[in-house]
């Protein structure tokens, strides 16, 4: 991908300045009505009127022209609650596996979050709760699925927690280190079951519930299935509502089983920009422009360290908490083939990266990599 060309027209900076960096295809192209239209869903700001090198949005573009950018669909970065940079590019499109070549990525593209969706979920669950709708994570899980009657019978089964289902640590086996397109994967064969919630609880003990954390798509399934029959039994319906029209977001899509249940753990398509909404509303302790979406007191919780997990991270309530070499404070939702949501709520920093670098397990870095490397340098300090 070339990088966008540059002109040191001051009208041409001028209009930049206010509209963002729109970077589609490196290809120097006056923003249409359409573009200008979304432009306006995020209050802009210059880099250096937002705090930062006012030369970031160069370094970015320049990181992004390289090899680097090979693979990259998005980069939005917020600080301050203003978009400061957007860069967009071209390449494969997996709706959830299907293959769609040659995108051009923009704006108003939706694109598949994954895993992210997991997070979305664990906040959710703290509104639901706070509608009172939802059992309290000290609640026994099937206690709250009196059809599984058999299963709360085993003593072991019966005291796993919602905090347990949340933070991933039911001590339950789960393997999703097998390849997405194996059957024996175990989100998959979730995904494939006729009954996913079931099949998720009924999974084998190895550790004591509450003593060890593993990587489980199931217990979002878990969770979701407690938000829907809990309000109304549509889960997209109940999200739509309580969170996302509150967002302002207005076009996202769910990819649903076999059955047309929304896949709770990896099915959420939606826009750059909009995941980058769920971002700020974490900085902003579950507010968005003044209006309570999400209680504080469960953002806070969510995003506190309920379990050790990998990596050297810790688990929150469907979120990553993982140290950066600043020591600065990292909030984290990913999604496989490289999809990242990173928060810095000390620094009001929101970066959302989407790309197409499924089957590579070493994805996340590069979002990590745009953070440490280019964009916390260009900090300007006080």
């Amino acid at each position: 991908m070339m990088p966008h060309p540059r002109t040191s027209s001051p009208a041409r900076n001028l209009a930049r300045r206010r509209l963002g960096r729109v970077i589609a295809l490196g290809l120097a192209l006056a923003a249409s009505a359409a573009e200008q239209a979304a432009a306006d869903e995020w209050p802009t700001a210059a880099p250096e009127d937002a705090g930062l090198a006012a030369d970031l949005g160069d370094r970015l573009d320049a990181v992004l022209a390289t090899p680097f950018g090979d693979g990259l669909h998005a980069v939005v970065l917020i600080r301050d609650g203003a978009l400061v940079y957007e860069w967009y590019g071209r390449g494969v499109d997996e709706i959830y596996g299907r293959r769609k070549d040659g995108v051009v990525f923009g704006p108003q593209s939706l694109h598949d979050q994954r895993s992210i969706t997991k997070s979305v979920v664990g906040i959710v669950y703290g509104i639901a709760l706070g509608d009172g709708t939802v059992p309290a994570p000290e609640a026994a899980v099937l206690a709250a699925f009196p059809e599984y009657a058999d299963l709360a019978a085993d003593p072991a089964r019966a005291a796993i927690t919602l905090d347990d289902v949340l933070a991933m640590t039911t001590g339950a086996e789960w393997d999703e280190d097998l390849p997405y397109n194996d059957p024996k994967n175990s989100e998959i064969a979730m995904n494939r079951a006729p009954d996913s919630v079931r099949f998720a609880l009924e999974r084998p003990l190895v550790a004591t519930p509450g003593a060890a954390w593993t990587y489980n798509g199931g217990t979002t399934t878990i969770a979701a299935a407690l938000i829907a029959r809990g309000n109304g039994g549509d889960l997209a319906d109940y999200v739509r509502a309580r969170l996302f029209e509150p967002l302002g977001i207005d076009r996202f899509e769910w990819i649903s089983d076999y059955y047309g249940q929304p896949h709770a753990a990896s099915g959420l398509r939606l826009r750059p920009r909009d995941v980058a909404r769920i971002g700020q509303l974490v900085v902003d302790r579950g507010a968005w422009r003044g209006r309570q979406i999400v209680p504080a007191s469960w953002i806070e919780q969510a995003t506190s360290r309920q379990a050790e997990a990998q990596f050297g991270c810790g688990y929150g309530y469907q979120w990553w908490l993982c140290p950066l070499g600043s020591g600065l404070r990292l909030i984290e939702a990913a999604g496989w083939g490289g999809q990242e949501l990173l928060i810095l709520p000390d620094e009001r920093i929101v970066l959302v990266v989407n790309a197409g670098l499924y089957g590579d397990r070493e994805a996340y870095q590069r979002a990590f990599k745009l953070l440490e490397e280019t964009i916390l340098p260009a900090i300007e300090q006080p």
